[in-house]
């Protein structure tokens, strides 16, 4: 009975105090003196936050022997100290002599001159004349052989490629077409008292390709023959790849226009007829700019990326044989490939996701075997990590660091990845005099309950915890890959945007890359959701685990794919986001370039377009929404933001709307990022900015200045 009655106790206590705690917490709402004396702040640790940081990074510049380097670290005052290091013997030391250092030389160009299509066994040459296809010998012993008559200037035969026995040549009738352009008027151009109108072509979704019909020439038999396949009718004329121990056959990839198909297609030069080697098929998407192929010379083997176990993954193919082996395998995503060693059968490779208890996004370095076997970490320390060889490969240096830890970089042995040295550890102890902190790394639970979403905050460096601050987030959720900094960042325009008085955040939410297949599908034809059923509960969880964050006053700015999410948010879940800034957005998918637009919303332009296009939807805003577009955007049209004001105006809706003469494709430079400022401290902080037409900000005798000077 004791025993319960102590528990209730607790309970009690623990009600209350909590209770306690909450009431302490007031929402931070400076006066018009306060936010003018803020804004100073702001602009100060703008200034004294720069050059701060030090011994960051490694530059080796490699010496003739390849077992030693050296490099300069920049340190405080401007002063340089040079070092030399041993990669043998693992020692460094500082160099007093710099004139006798040797300094990398840049790469020289081994390419040979261009040989006008001469054929390998060097006895012909192939040519375009009048859009036809001519073979002479190279000599000039006889006369040139045609083998084509439908070419034309207008529709000519082109990229020719010769067979390595030179007794075939491949090649292309191709039907150009001419982009429509796109046009912008510069209103403010010096030295005319005219608007001066400029144009550039512009495949926008669902314009035509121009298309090539793949073609065979045989040396011998003085004939053309059309191999028995499709025409291309999507991207640039693919290469033909030869098999190199039998001439005869060669292979090109062919990638389908609704980026769901890709095939590698054999060819037998002999017959023009064509076998299917690899035919992947997706029904969502095949992200197009990160399918890798390779074929290493010599062999009959395609090396290629695919996600079609669900993540990301290397694969080895036998051509000749169809046989496939998956070369790396498991729930993380292969980000890039270094290389490919066919002798050592290994191949070099950087991924994200292997260790569990790390940042999924964070970068790391392997080697693994052809058979999927011997996988070598070559950068086993936790962070975010960027490698540099030595000429041989012998070594490399490995620079690695998190977002809020500064860098550590070590040289290491390639042969099984031992540290040999330390090199540097960033010096950041003049930006810990500054008082600001690098942004917070938080965790969230997603739409589904279980896939962790990533994040960081940034507060203001003058933080009270008994304070409830408004939140803005930086939103950027173009499926193209992922955004939030995963390296080392002292200081950025999230941290000045806080130092006004906001807690600023960014998300990788789902819809964008580096993570699964199925996290990355969430784009597919709903561009629209934008990650943002995730965004929302990861700032709900921030406020459940922080109180100062204020889930009632939550603004969100971007650019480019971000502006369109900006007003998307404003538009499609206004019960949260009350106010937003939408630089140069994408906000209508029809308007915008076809490569972006086609491949997260799909071949042929469907009613879907229409249905989540910021314009079709415009009627719906409710909140406080900003607007800027450059005139010049030569990357999305102007007229992008332009039909939004327009669908605003009709619907009755009030907006502010700032476009820049002579700006190009930008968030508003210096003029747009204050109007930003003044934006979110009027409508979320609720108190006038400083007013710039009488420069109030000069006039207002900065306080404490001497707190921020070292």
């Amino acid at each position: 009975m004791t025993q319960k009655i102590l528990f209730g106790i607790l309970l009690c206590w623990s009600f209350f105090n909590r209770s306690a705690i909450a009431q302490t917490i007031t929402r931070f709402q400076p006066t018009h003196a306060e936010i003018v004396k803020r804004y100073q702040r702001a602009t100060r640790l703008d200034s004294i936050t720069r050059n701060t940081i030090f011994k960051t990074n490694v530059d080796a510049h490699w010496q003739p022997d390849g077992r030693s380097f050296w490099y300069r670290n920049d340190l405080q005052g401007g002063a340089k100290e040079y070092m030399y290091v041993d990669a043998v013997k693992g020692a460094r030391q500082v160099i007093t002599d710099t004139q006798r250092l040797v300094r990398n030389q840049p790469p020289q160009n081994n390419r040979k001159p261009h040989s006008r299509n001469i054929s390998p066994d060097k006895q012909w040459e192939a040519y375009i004349q009048d859009g036809n296809v001519y073979v002479k010998a190279t000599d000039s012993s006889s006369l040139p052989i045609q083998f084509t008559t439908d070419g034309s200037t207008a529709q000519p035969y082109g990229y020719l490629a010769w067979s390595p026995d030179s007794k075939y040549l491949a090649g292309y009738l191709i039907h150009p077409v001419k982009d429509t352009e796109v046009y912008y008027v510069l209103t403010s151009e010096q030295g005319s008292t005219r608007g001066q109108l400029r144009s550039q072509p512009y495949k926008q979704p669902g314009d035509a390709f121009t298309t090539y019909t793949p073609f065979l020439f045989h040396l011998n038999q003085r004939k053309a023959s059309r191999i028995n396949t499709g025409e291309i009718d999507f991207l640039e004329a693919p290469e033909f790849h030869w098999r190199s121990n039998d001439p005869r056959y060669f292979v090109y990839e062919k990638r389908d226009r609704g980026h769901q198909r890709f095939r590698v297609i054999e060819v037998d030069a002999q017959t023009a007829a064509t076998r299917t080697v690899i035919d992947e098929k997706s029904t969502t998407f095949i992200y197009e700019s990160r399918l890798w192929t390779f074929y290493p010379s010599g062999t009959n083997y395609l090396f290629y990326t695919s996600e079609k176990d669900g993540w990301r993954h290397l694969y080895m193919t036998d051509l000749v044989t169809g046989k496939e082996q998956q070369v790396t395998k498991g729930n993380w995503v292969v980000r890039d490939i270094d290389s490919i060693d066919v002798t050592r059968k290994e191949v070099w490779f950087s991924a994200g996701g292997i260790n569990e208890d790390e940042d999924p996004y964070h970068l790391h370095y392997y080697r693994i075997g052809f058979n999927g076997r011997k996988r070598v970490d070559l950068t086993p320390e936790k962070g975010h990590h960027h490698i540099t060889y030595s000429p041989d490969k012998a070594w490399y240096i490995d620079n690695y660091s998190q977002v809020n830890v500064p860098p550590v970089t070590k040289l290491r042995r390639t042969a099984d990845g031992s540290e040999v040295l330390l090199l540097e550890t960033a010096d950041i102890s003049r930006y810990q005099q500054t008082g600001v902190r690098p942004p917070e790394v938080f965790v969230a639970k997603g739409r589904d309950g279980v896939t962790d979403i990533w994040g960081i905050v940034s507060r203001p460096s003058d933080f009270d915890p008994n304070k409830k601050y408004p939140v803005l987030e930086n939103i950027y959720a173009g499926p193209q890959s992922a955004y939030v900094p995963k390296s080392f960042t002292h200081y950025s325009e999230m941290q000045s945007l806080a130092e006004l008085g906001f807690i600023v955040v960014m998300i990788d939410g789902m819809g964008t890359a580096n993570r699964s297949k199925a996290f990355h599908d969430v784009c597919w034809k709903n561009l629209a959701d934008g990650g943002f059923p995730d965004r929302i509960l990861w700032i709900k969880a921030l406020a459940a685990k922080y109180p100062s964050v204020d889930t009632t006053r939550v603004g969100l700015y971007g650019t480019s794919a971000g502006g369109q999410n900006t007003l998307g948010g404003l538009l499609f879940h206004p019960e949260f986001y009350k106010a937003g800034v939408a630089a140069c957005g994408c906000h209508d998918n029809r308007v915008d370039k076809q490569w972006w637009n086609e491949q997260w919303m799909g071949y042929p332009v469907g009613k879907h377009y229409e249905e989540q296009s910021n314009v079709t939807n415009a009627a719906k805003l409710k909140g406080r929404l900003l607007l800027i577009v450059g005139e010049a955007d030569t990357n999305v049209p102007p007229e992008s933001t332009y039909r939004v004001a327009d669908a605003l105006i009709k619907a009755g809706k009030d907006f502010e709307f700032l476009p820049i003469p002579g700006m190009g494709h930008s968030d508003g430079g210096a003029y747009g990022r204050k109007r930003k400022r003044d934006f979110f401290v009027r409508y979320l902080l609720g108190v006038e900015p400083p007013v710039r037409n009488i420069d109030e900000l000069s006039l207002v005798k900065e306080t404490g200045r001497e707190r921020w000077e070292f």
